[in-house]
């Protein structure tokens, strides 16, 4: 019998078969974080009226912030930066933890929580239009297409709210305030590639961004002379522990273990189906009134969400 030598060329041996990426427990880590960010849009509606919008965002970052760094404490994480990753960092928490959520909050007074989770929702290809003017990264007509669905679908489910600007302009600053928090999630999220590419650790950057934002949040109210305030109404306290303890943290922890098994294409689908929940939680909770032109509109933007996301050859 002939033997196998070590130096055996290596096509002359039948190779394992290798094993395709796992993706056990990625429904439930799906799952996880599309019903938990899916009903964070209600949830802050319990945020609303006492206290200021500026605060409660202060609030609800500065207590995720405390539990994320406890967790990366736990876990062994370093929390220690240069001077340069803490201004990324910083400018981070600004856009995505501080003004940004200050417009969300704004945005759901004058608008129902499904709405607002719609219009956020045209992140996902504000996103790659970002991407092209701060890193030159190609924009194809995918995106393009898939852009033009969302804004469309976008247009189509505020169409009888514009349609009574004139004798309600609350809805037109509720359209305003959605768009610009959106907005300057984008700009958060190109800081966070940015972070990403300087291996700042993504649980201990977000735990600092969360400090950072919840600072901005202060900053803001004390510079627009809001007074201090704090509503101990369980519906608010309740819902500020939700928000910051799932919605802030397990939702991020089951995204980005999400992220390690499935791929960041399955993770984002994520932005699809949150504004889904979003609109049905509206419609039982809130009295949101389907009508056709707002069934077309959510499709349109949901599809829209859909292309974008979908992963390239």
């Amino acid at each position: 019998m002939r033997h196998a030598s070590p130096h055996t060329a290596p096509h002359t041996a039948p190779r394992p078969r290798r094993r395709a990426p796992g993706v056990k427990g990625a429904p439930a880590l799906f799952a996880i974080a599309t019903l938990i960010w899916g009903s964070t849009w209600l949830a802050i509606t319990f945020q609303l009226g006492v206290v200021a919008s500026e605060y409660s965002v202060a609030y609800r970052f500065a207590l995720a912030a405390l539990l994320l760094a406890l967790w990366c404490r736990a876990s062994g994480r370093s929390l220690s930066f240069s001077r340069r990753d803490h201004a990324f960092l910083a400018l981070q928490g600004v856009l995505m933890f501080g003004v940004n959520y200050i417009a969300i909050y704004e945005a759901e007074r004058y608008l129902t929580s499904g709405l607002v989770a719609v219009l956020f929702s045209t992140a996902v290809f504000m996103n790659p239009i970002g991407m092209k003017l701060a890193f030159g990264a190609a924009l194809g007509s995918r995106t393009m297409l898939a852009a033009t669905l969302g804004v469309a679908g976008v247009v189509l489910l505020f169409l009888p709210e514009l349609a009574t600007v004139r004798q309600s302009a609350t809805v037109g600053l509720g359209i305003a305030f959605g768009l610009a928090g959106t907005a300057l999630s984008t700009g958060g999220s190109l800081i966070a590639v940015r972070n990403h590419r300087a291996n700042v650790g993504v649980l201990a950057g977000t735990a600092w961004g969360m400090a950072w934002g919840a600072l901005t949040a202060v900053l803001v109210a004390v510079a627009t002379g809001v007074p201090w305030s704090f509503d101990a109404r369980p519906a608010y306290w309740l819902s500020l522990a939700y928000l910051a303890l799932f919605g802030s943290v397990v939702a991020f922890a089951a995204y980005f273990t999400l992220i390690r098994k499935a791929g960041v294409a399955v993770a984002g689908y994520t932005g699809v189906a949150t504004p889904v929940i979003a609109v049905l939680l509206s419609t039982l909770f809130e009295g949101f009134a389907w009508t056709p032109t707002a069934a077309l509109g959510v499709a349109l933007a949901i599809a829209g969400n859909a292309i974008a996301l979908k992963p390239g050859r």
